[in-house]
């Protein structure tokens, strides 16, 4: 692995911890899937039940190629695990990352989860990483996703057509996003401000 490439570091708030992914996180993974059978979704990578391990596995085998780090994301107060996200696509030579891989349990969508997780993400890729550019890619029928990007106050950057295989066999169109250092205070105060709405 590249000298330069980062260090995966346990990340924690108040509400819920980003925890480096392990085999040790093998049925709390399964758990969280299984709650709205996400896999059945056709425009999401969820592992499905017996595809748990070798997620994990695969997700591993990238880290250690110096593609990916994955993260578990814990629930701090229950310690339950909520869902997956990580670190990916990580250029240190022009200090670019991008955040993917990322999905939650049915019953912890639309809540504060993905802002905090997606801000403490953020915050470390800008502030302690160092890095210039943030970036996401999703499914261009993945209008959840789309919308939970935006929300965040990236940009979009276009559709790279015919992009990669969905789990169907099916050919998607990829949207990319992306949020740079210098737009990256404001998006933080305003991230900060829609948690402390969420607390109030």
């Amino acid at each position: 692995m590249d000298a330069t490439f980062p260090i995966h570091t346990l990340l924690k708030s108040e509400s819920i911890s980003l925890e480096p992914l392990v085999m040790l996180h093998e049925a709390g993974l399964r758990e969280a899937a299984a709650d709205g059978e996400l896999w059945k979704i056709r425009v999401t990578s969820v592992p499905e039940p017996n595809q748990t391990r070798k997620y994990i596995e695969d997700a591993l085998t990238m880290q250690k190629e110096g593609k990916r780090l994955p993260y578990a994301v814990i629930d701090a107060a229950t310690g339950r695990l909520l869902g997956s996200s990580s670190y990916h696509d990580i250029l240190p030579a022009v200090k670019r990352l991008e955040i993917g891989y990322t999905w939650y349990a049915q019953s912890v969508q639309r809540s504060h989860v993905n802002t905090t997780a997606k801000l403490m993400l953020m915050t470390h890729a800008f502030e302690t990483l160092g890095y210039n550019v943030v970036g996401w890619r999703t499914d261009n029928f993945n209008f959840a996703s789309q919308r939970a990007i935006e929300r965040l106050g990236a940009k979009k950057d276009g559709v790279i057509r015919g992009h990669a295989p969905r789990r169907d066999g099916t050919i998607r169109d990829t949207v990319m996003y992306s949020l740079t250092r210098g737009e990256w205070p404001e998006v933080k105060a305003q991230l900060l401000y829609s948690l402390s709405k969420h607390r109030s």
